[in-house]
């Protein structure tokens, strides 16, 4: 090989001098910066490196010449020293693009902890290109959140970008991720602390920006925030579904590691937790966007993946495949389906089993504007309990701004389309096999567990399976909510001639869960409807009143009133007394007794008042606070009922008169009627029942009972008795008439039509009756001073 000479032309002789020169100079200012005690002078050193550096020709290695414990101490010095932006800016920018040149170069630094200590003071106090040097420096995640950066790092991440200094990292890349790092820490009071702080400094759509960076890492770094900040306050996924860019975080799914894999699709899982017609708009996105088939790309993952994580593959996957209506067949859902019911039926990892069932519960796809799934509090209100879901609402109102989450007739319907096609899914697979997992899953020990399933197995169509688990809930919960929940569960077998004969077998007992619910919920009485059609028109398998107790009160005279308060009975008699009853298996024990020195009739209670019919005219109202004053003093009352601070009077000369307690108006539902026989006819009986009013007088004036419409006042009805009703109870499904000679007459509420007689074993008439609260027991009072209590089994 011929060997070269060097050239010895002009212009080479030029360049080496020039090189040498150049060295020379930035030796020269090398040894100012380690050597001179003026700090103006080691500033100006920097100034010079720095320019060096920019300008620096390729046969200067300067990184060498500046690689050594004295020149990097002698740069750490002019950090601890200087107050020259210009001179910090410059010192920063050399110092991190020689750590990003050379790893070890750390190693060269004496006092590595209180060096970092200065550079996040100095980046605290405004230098923002020292981010990216903290970053190099790779602290650990709990000096950062000890060093309290996380201000300083959210004000970097809010810049423009044309606003910081172009260097070996980006300053608002180096912020992303040394965010990232400390959201990602195990620790979850430090993580939801955090996590607020960005979304409270309107930080989220900067973030957004970062997962369309360039550097991978950064984008990985930025979905971990934002996935953080849903889990913190789920109002902001709203605001990352409107402005993010999907195709890059789906491009980091290939080639990334096995956490960042599931860390994206938990992302994804999370972020359609939306209104139905922005979820539909961003699964879509999900589905078609990015350089690689998505669903094929998830399927392969799922195959893989870890065991309490592939509920979420599967959940996601499911979703994307149902965009497009149900087919016959669909290697994607079948793969779906598969892992959910193999998840849930793996009594070994309860984690996986309760993911698979909540995954379940969220594929209904009812969120609420924080996405907290709405499918519970949803079949509360078809169960009839819809005070629940009504309070939900409301308060995710209160919650966000005017306008920012209102339910819509075209939501409704998406809603409602998506419920369909998804019923349809998990009822077909395989013969409705995901019901037989989910029978099993009531069964666990673990309440989540147990839970989800129990609101999944709700929303499928009637399997066998199922029957006797909700059956047994229904009869055993003491929890109203499950009880609705179990209700509505049965009530999608009674429409199938073979799942009503099955209920049929369970019918006192389900008759009794449904008298408890027929007060909250209209479908307890419409079930009720349906298990009378199935008998006779006398109902009586259903309807079966037997004595309980009965006692002897005659040498006190008659007994006038009876009223239920809490678990008492209290009854006036005609001595002037009221007595206090606690009513036990056992019999009837009077526990207390108060002399009113006048006889009460028709006493009513309520949470701050009573008031009863005194001797003479007017309603007597008693405070509990001991004031008392009489209302209505031109009337003669002979009945009344107290509803939701309204008093409704009966009158001896025929009137029906409504007074507002709050108010002390007085309204007039039924006039005053002609004298019959020379003779008033008196209101003997008044009850008024889910905004409907009943009345009882003489059958003289073409009906003994009237029901009229407790709004306007209208007569709705009538009872076509031939006795003369002198009390009245009402349930929520049937009418007791309490008569003369010991008779009670019990008619249907609905259908208008007398289903059973009671006769109370007395001569006396029936002065009064009271149904408990549950509308189980019917206590009856008598003109001859009995007190019976009926009990309806």
């Amino acid at each position: 090989m011929k060997s070269i000479r060097p050239s010895t032309s002009p212009n080479s002789v030029i360049i080496k001098a020039t090189i040498d020169g150049a060295i020379n100079e930035l030796r020269h200012a090398i040894s100012k910066l380690c050597m001179s005690e003026v700090l103006e002078e080691s500033e100006m050193a920097v100034i010079q490196i720095e320019r060096f550096w920019h300008e620096a020709y390729m046969d200067v290695d300067i990184k060498t010449m500046l690689l050594g414990n004295t020149v990097i101490n002698g740069f750490m010095e002019i950090l601890f020293n200087s107050v020259d932006p210009q001179v910090l800016k410059a010192t920063i920018f050399i110092l991190s693009e020689m750590k990003s040149k050379d790893k070890d170069m750390i190693q060269t630094l004496t006092r590595v902890d209180y060096d970092v200590e200065c550079i996040v003071a100095l980046f605290k106090k405004g230098l923002v290109e020292a981010v990216v040097l903290i970053y190099l420096f790779r602290p650990s995640t709990l000096s950062l959140v000890e060093m309290d950066v996380v201000d300083s790092l959210i004000k970097v991440i809010k810049k423009k970008e044309e606003d910081l200094l172009e260097m070996c990292l980006n300053p608002k890349t180096a912020s992303v991720l040394l965010l990232g790092q400390i959201l990602g820490s195990n620790e979850e009071s430090i993580g939801s602390s955090i996590a607020y702080t960005v979304i409270s400094e309107k930080a989220i759509e900067s973030i957004v920006g970062s997962l369309e960076a360039e550097r991978a890492e950064e984008r990985i770094a930025a979905f971990g925030i934002l996935l953080r900040c849903m889990q913190e306050d789920g109002k902001c996924r709203n605001t990352i579904a409107d402005k993010a860019e999907l195709a890059p975080v789906l491009e980091c799914f290939v080639g990334a590691s096995e956490g960042v894999r599931f860390e994206i699709v938990h992302f994804l899982s999370e972020l359609v937790k939306l209104n139905r017609t922005f979820i539909e708009q961003v699964l879509h996105i999900i589905k078609d966007e990015g350089a690689f088939n998505t669903m094929h790309t998830l399927l392969v993952y799922l195959q893989s993946a870890l065991q309490d994580q592939c509920p979420v593959v599967a959940g996601l996957l499911l979703q994307l495949d149902l965009l497009a209506e149900p087919r016959k067949m669909s290697i994607y859902r079948e793969e779906a389906m598969d892992t959910l019911i193999s998840c849930l039926t793996n009594f070994k990892f309860p984690t996986a089993q309760i993911e698979a069932a909540e995954t379940i519960v969220s594929l209904q796809g009812r969120f609420s504007a924080s996405g907290k799934p709405l499918t519970h509090a949803f079949l509360l209100k078809r169960a009839g309990l819809d005070k629940s879901y009504q309070t939900l609402m409301r308060m995710e109102q209160l919650r966000n701004t005017p306008g920012e989450f209102e339910e819509t007739v075209e939501e409704e319907k998406a809603a409602d389309d998506w419920e369909r096609k998804m019923a349809f899914v998990l009822v077909s697979h395989e013969f409705g096999l995901l019901f037989e997992a989910l029978a099993e899953g009531l069964k666990s020990r673990y309440a989540e567990l147990c839970s989800a399933c129990f609101v999944s197995a709700i929303r499928g169509a009637a399997r066998v399976c199922l029957l006797n688990r909700f059956i047994s809930i229904f009869k055993s919960t003491k929890d109203i909510e499950d009880k609705a929940l179990s209700l509505l569960a049965l009530n999608t077998f009674i429409h199938d001639p073979e799942g009503l004969q099955d209920l049929n077998f369970s019918a006192k007992e389900i008759l009794k869960g449904l008298r408890e619910l027929k007060k909250s919920s209209p479908l307890a009485i419409e079930m009720m409807k349906v298990f009378s059609r199935g008998h006779d028109s006398s109902t009586q398998e259903f309807r079966n009143h037997k004595e309980l107790v009965q006692v002897d009160c005659s040498e006190i005279g008659e007994v006038l009133s009876i009223v239920c308060f809490k678990d008492k009975v209290l009854s006036g008699h005609a001595d002037g007394t009221i007595k206090v009853w606690s009513v036990k298996d056992d019999g009837m024990h009077c526990v207390q007794a108060h002399d009113m020195k006048d006889q009460v009739h028709n006493l009513v209670i309520a949470k701050s008042i009573s008031c009863y019919i005194p001797q003479g005219a007017g309603v007597k109202v008693h405070s509990w606070n001991g004031g008392s004053k009489l209302l209505n003093s031109s009337k003669y009352v002979k009945c009344l009922t107290l509803v939701q601070g309204k008093l409704y009077c009966g009158c001896q000369d025929n009137r029906i008169q409504e007074i507002d307690l709050a108010k002390e108006t007085v309204g007039s539902i039924q006039g005053r009627s002609r004298k019959l026989l020379g003779k008033a006819n008196p209101v003997n009986a008044l009850q008024v029942h889910n905004g409907v009013i009943y009345s009882a007088s003489s059958s003289l004036d073409g009906a003994a009972v009237k029901i009229w419409n407790a709004s306007d006042y209208s007569m709705v009805g009538s009872l076509p008795t031939m006795l003369d009703v002198w009390a009245m109870a009402i349930s929520s499904d049937l009418i007791y008439l309490g008569c003369k000679g010991g008779t009670v007459e019990i008619w249907g509420r609905e259908n208008h039509n007398r289903v059973e007689t009671l006769q109370v074993g007395t001569n006396g008439r029936v002065n009064c009756m009271v149904l408990d609260g549950n509308e189980e027991v019917l206590v009856i009072g008598t003109s001859d001073g009995q007190i019976q209590a009926w009990g309806l089994s």
